[in-house]
């Protein structure tokens, strides 16, 4: 596949990595869809049409063995990467900090945090020992990495660490030719924000609905970013629902 560009989306099964593995099959580039759900990967490879531009591998970002293994066959594949988007994500019971289990702590930190501080290892191996030099890494940060909703510290507490990963990458990305950004998304419509329309605790303790966007809309945007020429980087995106309680929500 000379001259197709190849990237990697984790958590590609369902909303946000779903949409986005569409759009970059749509727009010409080879997908590696990861996912802990190798049925609803499979569906999506088979959804976009694009044959073999698309690999699904069934990857839990969490188990460094795993992500060895998800990388080491994208490159057998299609023998480069020039893209990772990582995307994959979980969130922890609304209840108080003070209540939450070791256990599902760990399990948020190990999934929004450790998995892609792997995929990023991993991805940084791989792009600056390759011809041409260099890739881009986009990081699924969040509307929680600069502003908390109430009872969400893991969540929060991680996506504020991506924003950390994001800058670190950067900077000692720029030796290898690899540029880092960061995509913070508030209240697209997914799976996973479908509560938004139904109502969902506010800093004043009020109940209250928030406005949705068309989950294409955050696609479009990763796409824009990864289709900068490397010379070039979006360091931080913020993609909204224009009238969602975030700027002074608190």
């Amino acid at each position: 596949m000379k001259d197709t560009p190849i990237a990697i989306v984790t958590g590609a099964g369902s909303g946000i990595g779903k949409a986005t593995a569409l759009t970059l099959l749509k727009a010409g580039y080879a997908v590696v869809l990861a996912g802990r759900r190798a049925d609803l990967l499979q569906q999506v490879a088979a959804a976009s049409g694009a044959g073999n531009r698309a690999l699904a591998i069934e990857t839990d970002v969490a188990n460094p063995e795993a992500v060895k293994n998800l990388f080491a066959r994208a490159l057998q594949t299609f023998g480069r990467l020039d893209l990772l988007f990582n995307n994959a994500g979980t969130g922890a019971p609304a209840i108080p900090l003070e209540e939450m289990s070791i256990e599902k702590l760990k399990s948020v930190i190990d999934v929004n945090l450790f998995g892609p501080f792997l995929c990023t290892q991993e991805a940084i191996r791989i792009m600056k020992s390759q011809s041409p030099q260099g890739g881009r890494i986009i990081n699924n940060g969040s509307i929680s990495a600069h502003a908390p909703r109430p009872n969400s510290a893991p969540y929060t507490a991680t996506k504020h660490a991506i924003t950390g990963l994001t800058k670190s990458t950067s900077l000692d990305g720029r030796k290898h030719n690899i540029a880092c950004g960061q995509i913070d998304i508030g209240n697209a419509m997914t799976e996973l924000a479908a509560r938004m329309a139904n109502g969902v605790p506010q800093a004043n303790g009020e109940i209250a609905i928030e406005p949705l966007m068309d989950v294409q809309i955050v696609a479009d945007a990763v796409l824009h970013m990864a289709s900068l020429p490397l010379a070039a980087n979006v360091q931080f995106m913020t993609v909204m629902a224009t009238k969602m309680p975030f700027v002074g929500r608190g």
